[in-house]
């Protein structure tokens, strides 16, 4: 008789496309948690607005960023990505935008600094407001490149035009160079600012604007953010086989102090040790 769970467990092992024992172990451990997963897990395959090689590269994504790194995910994600139909220039891409995140250091850390240092009497030590011509020049080559300006990047021009001079060269190549849609471009930007593992709203929020400038639909970036959503997961992914490994270890050692005190007990004259050889017992 098929149940509810084994048709669930159908459906998890079709839209994974490789299922780990962690899926089985997990789903002997806990049906219940393992049917509670699978289905929230479910609910952007379901909804179907993006195709199953963006899936991927947002995957891919998302474990590959600075903030995240599981190495495993990463490279099961590459593995789906090629099946359905990726070039590995697309996949390399996906991780060349990626590795722009470690530039929120300044997002972050760029509005404070003149915060403090007007609070500390030292606003002289701050750029006028202001452009020469040198960084006029870098802000029509940041828009023509991205297509988009905001005040943030007015501000990061101001103070350190150095940085940002070496930052828009970077963060340009995969645009003046790559083969992913802008759309999707935008996913991947959507994707690592909203994870649970960065939350930058201000980025978040600035790609998503991005993302429907260059076509994307609302029901393609609540895609997005359901597969970001599931990350979680990897706590019990990474978890279980510990726990399972140290449970075996302490039964174990348990059950080995067990013997060593049966050994040792006082109140017994005699130890019977079983024989190796079964004539023996006769």
């Amino acid at each position: 008789m098929v149940t509810a769970g084994d048709v669930l467990w159908e459906e998890f092992s079709a839209n994974e496309g490789e299922v780990s024992p962690i899926w089985g172990d997990l789903r002997a451990a806990c049906p219940e948690f393992f049917a509670a997963y699978a289905n929230l897990a479910a609910v952007p395959r379901r909804r179907g607005a993006l195709d199953v090689k963006t899936r991927e590269l947002i995957m891919l994504a998302i474990n590959a960023a600075v903030t995240h790194l599981n190495k495993d995910e990463m490279r099961r994600h590459i593995r789906g990505a090629l099946r359905h139909k990726a070039k590995p220039e697309e996949i390399l891409e996906v991780l060349q935008l990626v590795s722009v995140l470690g530039i929120h250091a300044i997002s972050i850390g760029f509005p404070a600094l003149k915060d403090i240092a007007n609070a500390a009497g030292r606003s002289d030590e701050l750029p006028g407001p202001n452009l020469d011509a040198h960084q006029a020049r870098l802000k029509e080559q940041f828009q023509a490149a991205r297509g988009y300006w905001s005040p943030f990047w007015e501000e990061a021009l101001q103070l350190d035009p150095s940085l940002f001079e070496a930052y828009l060269n970077f963060s340009s190549i995969p645009w003046t160079h790559g083969v992913l849609e802008p759309k999707v471009r935008e996913f991947i930007y959507v994707a690592i600012d909203a994870s649970t593992t960065h939350m930058f709203d201000m980025g978040t929020r600035g790609h998503m604007a991005n993302a429907l400038k260059h076509g994307a639909t609302v029901a393609e970036i609540l895609e997005v953010l359901e597969h970001a959503a599931a990350i979680g997961i990897q706590s019990i992914v990474e978890g279980l086989p510990i726990l399972h490994e140290e449970v075996a270890a302490h039964r174990a050692a348990a059950g080995a102090q067990q013997d060593t005190t049966r050994l040792a007990d006082p109140g017994r004259t005699s130890v019977s040790v079983p024989p190796t050889n079964p004539e023996q017992s006769e």
